[in-house]
């Protein structure tokens, strides 16, 4: 599990049983849990997220304990009305948004110009059972290295995403590191906040901390169903 901030690590760690005990790595300190959950406050941003996550995931490899899933969980902003604050989403895919080119024509994504991808799909099985567990929405959560913070901006994003409906900041970080390792990917986001004009406060970060809390408490079963190799 990769959180950017503590915070959110604790949030998570709050819904899962048992004393947890800290492990130090390169850079980075995991939380492994009593029931075999290891929490990783991962770090802000895409560039990151990935560096920590990719190192979590080769020391276990290296430990002959590798990782069957990964899940980018933490709080975000949501595009209303599709996503308002209070309301969990999960990723039916996590795309990088301003990762490209702008061009005179507009903006073009990596992809287009021949370097790799900018988007990852989660299992849909795991989506599917995540998101009835939880009541969660399902659509695309967009990572960005600069947060939305004017509604010209969240009304390009849109344009360009129809199918947006949080961004954070580690998705996709986290989910190149998982890709690179042949592990699935999950990510969560708790809404705190509209994406567009940043009013602080109008944010409800303890809110959206506590219902990270919830939603993993309720997910004990469905992490129990899913097929892990139905990926």
């Amino acid at each position: 599990m990769a959180t950017a901030v503590p915070a959110e690590r604790d949030a998570v760690a709050r819904a899962l049983p048992g004393a947890a005990e800290d492990i130090r790595l390169p850079g980075a300190a995991l939380c492994r849990t009593a029931g075999g959950w290891d929490l990783l406050a991962a770090g802000v941003g895409p560039a990151l997220a990935a560096a920590s996550t990719a190192g979590a995931l080769t020391a276990a490899a290296l430990a002959g304990r590798p990782y069957g899933l990964v899940v980018s969980a933490g709080i975000g902003g949501g595009f209303e009305p599709g996503a308002p604050v209070g309301s969990l989403v999960v990723a039916d895919e996590i795309t990088v948004a301003d990762l490209g080119a702008e061009t005179a024509d507009g903006f073009l994504p990596v992809s287009e110009l021949g370097f790799g991808a900018v988007t990852h799909r989660p299992p849909d099985s795991l989506v599917r059972v995540v998101s009835a567990a939880t009541g969660a929405l399902t659509g695309t959560v967009l990572t960005v290295s600069t947060v939305t913070g004017t509604a010209a901006r969240a009304a390009a994003l849109r344009a360009r995403h129809p199918g947006a409906l949080a961004e954070g900041m580690e998705g996709f970080g986290v989910a190149e590191a998982a890709a690179a390792h042949g592990v699935p990917v999950l990510e969560i986001r708790a809404v705190s906040n509209p994406v567009g004009p940043r009013d602080r406060a109008a944010w409800r970060i303890g809110d959206a901390l506590a219902a990270l809390t919830e939603c993993f408490g309720k997910l004990g079963p469905a992490w129990e169903s899913w097929n892990a190799h139905e990926h």
